[in-house]
C-alpha cells in the first residue's frame, strides 16, 4: 500500500474514531474544549516549530496578501452562489452563509494535512498566510456583521468603536499570533530551536505532535447536522470549492509555479473548512438582538455549514494531497473545478425542472378551462 493512502486511511479512522465517541461528550462544552486545546497549545507550538525550521525570504511577505485577496474574491462570489442554491436573499440564512463562506480555518482543516504530506516548510508557508486570513475574518468581517446589525435595527454605533478595539485585543492576544510574532522575531535575530532551552524545545516538541489527532477528532466529533439542510449546504460548499479551483488553476496558467507543491499548498489552504470566527461574530449580534422575529443571522444554520464543512473540506483537502502529480497541472486543476461545479449544481438544477414542471401542471387545466368557456353552448 502507497504511503500517502496510508497516511489516508489513518486519518479516516482518526475521525471515525471522533463519530463514535460523540456518544461520550454530552454537551458541546466538551467539544469546544479539545477544539481550545488545538487552538491554543497544539497549533501555535506546531506553527513555532514550523516557523523557526525556514529560512525568512521576501516572498513569504505575499502570502498573507494572496490569502487576503482570496477571502475577498469569496466574499464578492458569494451572493451568486447562495442566488445558484435557492438561498433567499436579505434573509436571515442568506446573511449567515454570505459571512461564513469567504471564511477560512486552515488551523484545523489544513495545517495537519499540509505538514503530513508537504513538510514543515510547507506548513510555515501556509502559516504566514493565515495572517492576512485572520485580518479577514477577525475585523472585516466583524465590522460587515456589526454594519448588518445596526442597519436591520437602526440602531446608533456608539460602541461599536470599544468592540472593535475589544476584538482587535482579541487579535493581538491570540496564542497563535503570539506564537507566530515571537518566531518571526527569534528568525530576525537568526536564531532557531537550537538556540531555545532544550526543556522549551522538547516541551513544544510534545505539543505539537498532539495536533494532527486531536483535529481529526474533533472533526469526527463535530458532524452534526440536519437532513433537510444537508443539500443545499452541500452543494453550497462544492460551488465554493469549485470557485477554488478555477481561481488558482486560472492563476496557475498565467503564472507558472517553479515547485508543482507551491499549488498542492494553495489549493489545501483555500480548501480549508470555514472559520468558527464568524459564528463567533454571529452569536454576539444574536446577543444584541432581544427580539425572536426577523433576526439578523440564523444560527443554528451557521453550525450546520460549520458542522459539514469540516468533513467535507477534509475529504477534499486529502484528495488534492493524495493525487500525486495530478495538479501539478493547471488544465487538470480547472477540471476539477468544473466537476465540482457540476456536482454543486444538481440540486439546484432539479429544483428548478421541479418548479417548471410544476408551473405546467397548474397551467395546464387553466389553459382548458379558457379553451371551455370560448365554446358557445347549443
Amino acid at each position: 500500500m502507497e504511503a500517502g493512502l496510508e497516511k489516508t486511511l489513518v486519518f479516516l479512522v482518526f475521525i471515525g474514531i471522533g463519530v463514535l465517541l460523540k456518544t461520550k461528550f454530552s454537551s458541546p462544552q466538551e467539544v469546544n474544549g479539545i477544539k481550545k486545546i488545538i487552538l491554543n497549545l497544539a497549533l501555535p507550538a506546531t506553527i513555532f516549530i514550523a516557523l523557526l525550521g525556514i529560512k525568512v525570504e521576501a516572498q513569504l511577505l505575499l502570502l498573507p496578501v494572496f490569502a487576503l485577496l482570496l477571502n475577498f474574491l469569496l466574499f464578492a462570489i458569494a451572493p451568486f452562489l447562495l442566488q445558484w442554491v435557492g438561498i433567499k436573499k436579505d434573509s436571515s440564512s442568506y446573511r449567515t452563509a454570505r459571512l461564513l463562506i469567504p471564511s477560512l480555518a486552515p488551523g484545523l482543516s489544513c495545517f495537519p494535512f499540509v505538514l503530513e504530506f508537504l513538510g514543515e516548510d510547507f506548513l510555515a508557508k501556509a502559516a504566514m498566510a493565515d495572517l492576512g486570513n485572520k485580518v479577514f475574518v477577525l475585523i472585516i468581517l466583524y465590522l460587515v456583521a456589526m454594519q448588518w446589525f445596526y442597519k436591520r435595527n437602526q440602531e446608533k454605533s456608539t460602541n461599536s468603536k470599544a468592540k472593535l478595539m475589544s476584538l482587535l485585543k482579541t487579535l493581538v492576544t491570540e496564542p497563535v499570533n503570539i506564537f507566530i510574532a515571537f518566531a518571526l522575531l527569534l528568525l530576525f535575530f537568526g536564531l532557531n530551536m537550537d538556540s531555545l532551552p532544550q526543556v522549551l524545545s522538547d516541551t513544544l516538541g510534545k505539543l505539537s505532535v498532539l495536533m494532527t489527532p486531536l483535529v481529526l477528532l474533533f472533526i469526527g466529533l463535530a458532524v452534526n447536522i440536519k437532513r433537510k439542510q444537508f443539500i443545499t449546504i452541500f452543494s453550497l460548499l462544492s460551488l465554493r470549492a469549485a470557485f477554488v479551483f478555477s481561481a488558482i488553476g486560472s492563476v496557475a496558467v498565467f503564472l507558472p509555479f517553479t515547485l508543482s507543491n507551491e499549488l498542492l499548498l494553495y489549493l489545501s489552504f483555500g480548501l480549508s473548512a470555514c472559520s468558527f470566527w464568524p459564528f463567533a461574530h454571529i452569536s454576539v449580534v444574536d446577543s444584541l438582538e432581544h427580539t425572536k422575529e426577523k433576526k439578523t443571522f440564523n444560527t443554528n444554520y451557521a453550525i450546520g455549514i460549520l458542522a459539514l464543512s469540516f468533513p467535507f473540506s477534509t475529504i477534499l483537502i486529502l484528495a488534492v494531497l493524495n493525487s500525486g502529480e495530478l495538479f501539478y497541472n493547471p488544465i487538470h486543476i480547472l477540471l476539477g473545478g468544473g466537476v465540482l461545479f457540476f456536482i454543486g449544481s444538481i440540486a439546484p438544477l432539479m429544483k428548478l425542472l421541479a418548479k417548471r414542471k410544476k408551473g405546467f401542471r397548474l397551467a395546464g387545466p387553466k389553459l382548458e378551462l379558457r379553451k371551455a368557456e370560448q365554446i358557445e353552448p347549443l
